[in-house]
């Protein structure tokens, strides 16, 4: 167990290999309950997320998810977060742990000024738990044990899609939603009903996998980790996420992210692979002909593809696929190649 943004977690059950390898061919289960529940609503719910949010929320249907950024005034990620429509004026939106306090504090700056009374926020963290269920195996896992409200299988539901359901005797929200790279579900429920739905997944089968393998997983899949790959000095199209940045609308950051579109950026998040277990980690120099042109991000060993993997910014000019780069990992020089990004795919 260790301290994580405010939490005790986690790094691991009977180890990180087998973990992967667990979501990677069957199913793992992670208590994700560090991340934040945040329900949004109010008559103006829709405008100050839309305001709040590089994805749209007004035109996201009922039923539907979204992945986007939280991003300030220059452009940097304050956070990145996934939210649901829950109704016509009701969200739920997800933060990162640490970033709960700053993304609510955010919010509620931008309500005062632009949204009084219009929209209210219910921080549900502490009442409720959060359960990511991945891997291959996951949809069928889950068939067998939860049935949706309207007597749908889990698996009906398509990917960034939520429902409600019953696991047993435990009502549970459903999003088909998760951060490893594989197929998954995250499940939501009352803080009463977490043990008995974490022990009902596990005795179906899923595996209990901690941080370590989270953050192996996301890595693969280069999915981004705040504090890593994005901050708030950082933006969404340095990263790689413009696809997620919607063109249209007046949202904070809009300007600055629209000129980078538009003109490019000095430096570009990069996929790197290295021979071997030697993993760089993050902060570890980039170099090139001897001279730093940027730094890691994350690294590791990644069991999936048997080789060394890390993300990390450089340069643009030294960002084109096929770049050979060297890294510094603790006085040693490493021979890295960029590659495209992700990493690893489901199939």
């Amino acid at each position: 167990m260790v301290p994580f943004g405010g939490w005790d977690m986690p790094v691991q059950y009977s180890g990180i290999i087998n973990e992967v390898k667990a979501v990677r061919t069957a199913s793992g289960i992670f208590d994700v309950s560090h991340m934040g529940r945040l329900y949004i609503s109010g008559p103006q719910a829709g405008a100050f997320l839309d305001r709040m949010l590089t994805g749209s929320a007004t035109g996201l249907r009922q039923g539907r998810a979204r992945y986007c950024l939280i991003c300030n005034e220059s452009g940097g990620v304050i956070d990145d977060t996934i939210f649901y429509r829950l109704g016509d004026d009701e969200y739920l939106l997800i933060p990162n742990a640490g970033n709960r306090p700053s993304v609510v504090e955010w919010f509620n700056q931008w309500i005062e000024s632009e949204f009084s009374g219009g929209v209210s926020i219910d921080d549900r963290t502490t009442e409720t738990g959060l359960i990511a269920l991945q891997g291959s195996g996951a949809a069928a896992l889950l068939d067998g044990i939860c049935t949706l409200s309207g007597g749908e299988l889990p698996s009906s539901l398509r990917f960034f899609t939520w429902g409600e359901g019953d696991l047993g005797s435990h009502q549970v929200f459903v999003g088909r939603t998760g951060y490893t790279g594989e197929d998954g579900f995250e499940l939501s429920m009352s803080n009463q009903d977490a043990a008995a739905v974490w022990n009902a997944l596990a005795e179906a089968g899923a595996l209990p996998c901690g941080l370590g393998a989270r953050d192996v997983l996301r890595l693969e899949a280069a999915l981004p980790l705040h504090g890593h790959e994005i901050d708030a000095s950082t933006s969404p199209i340095e990263a790689g996420l413009d696809r997620f940045v919607r063109r249209e609308g007046d949202y904070i950051g809009q300007p600055v992210l629209a000129q980078q579109r538009n003109d490019g950026t000095e430096r570009k998040l990069v996929g790197l692979t290295l021979p071997g277990r030697s993993a760089p980690r993050a902060e570890y120099p980039i170099l090139a002909a001897g001279q730093e042109v940027g730094r890691i991000t994350s690294g590791s060993f990644s069991p999936t593809l048997d080789t060394s993997i890390a993300m990390g910014y450089v340069l643009a000019g030294h960002s084109e696929s096929g770049t050979t780069l060297d890294v510094d990992i603790r006085g040693r020089t490493a021979t890295a190649t960029v590659v495209p990004l992700p990493f690893y795919s489901r199939s």
